[in-house]
């Protein structure tokens, strides 16, 4: 089976926000910042709810029975609507096994919600086997089915208090984890109108995962040490291939460890 390994970043949604807060006048930032507050005040949190969230960028790898390719879908100044068609056409042409990082508590959700509003089909993602009966016991839908996999809860036994970050798991691991910016920070770069920069984030996110996941197919008994081993092998060729300077940044920060190479 296909792998698509995925990650998505987002912003406050300031169309809703101006809507839902009756505050039509104000840009961006300052929308922004009252959403922030008005979420604050009522969880103690800034982290909005997930209906408030807007996707500006999806990367994934896709690792196919004979290569492995990583991007981010749709060019630069992609609209949302765009590159979320992308991922769903992804689903219906090689119906992978989808490989996230608290994809169930946050990624899907939220593009379960930002189709809903552009009106995707996303038709083999909500097939759950009336009219293809291979998904009916596997599907992309239930928590415990192995089509679309949760790295995040699975490791944690679908136990909140047992999640790790997918910074401290890479970390743990020997991989380089979070390089130089956090989810925290890619309103901010939105902001500065430095999309490029949370590109290039989300697929390090994505190289993260992609990494995890592979010696988690090691303990599950799919592969062994020489398989796992030719995999990061690929890894590496693929990285020392890119002439983008945030994977290379990347492989040199692997490489300090006793898992690059």
């Amino acid at each position: 089976m296909n792998a698509l390994i995925f990650d998505i970043e987002t912003i406050p949604d300031t169309d809703f926000g101006r809507r839902l807060y009756d505050i039509e006048k104000l840009d961006d930032e300052a929308v922004g910042r009252i959403m922030f507050f008005k979420q604050r005040q009522a969880r103690q949190t800034e982290f909005l709810p997930l209906v408030q969230h807007k996707i500006v960028a999806i990367s994934v790898i896709l690792r196919s029975r004979d290569d492995l390719h990583l991007f981010s879908l749709g060019d630069v100044e992609a609209p949302e609507k765009e590159i979320i068609q992308r991922f769903f056409e992804g689903l219906e042409r090689y119906s992978p096994e989808l490989v996230s990082w608290n994809g169930s508590g946050f990624d899907l959700p939220v593009l379960q919600y930002r189709s809903l509003l552009h009106g995707i089909n996303a038709e083999r993602y909500w097939e759950t086997g009336e009219t293809d009966r291979n998904f009916r016991y596997n599907n992309y839908l239930s928590r415990f089915h192995w089509r679309h996999l949760d790295l995040m809860d699975v490791l944690a036994g679908f136990q909140m208090g047992g999640r790790g970050s997918l910074d401290q798991v890479a970390t743990l691991l020997g991989f380089p984890g979070k390089l130089g910016m956090s989810g925290d920070q890619v309103w901010g770069q939105y902001l500065a109108g430095d999309l490029p920069a949370i590109r290039d984030y989300c697929e390090t996110d994505v190289l993260n995962t992609y990494l995890i996941y592979l010696r988690f197919q090691l303990i599950r008994g799919i592969f062994s040490e020489t398989q796992l081993e030719a995999e990061l092998d690929r890894v590496v060729n693929k990285l020392e291939q890119s002439d983008s300077p945030h994977l290379k940044e990347y492989l040199r920060a692997w490489k300090k460890t006793s898992h690059g190479g």
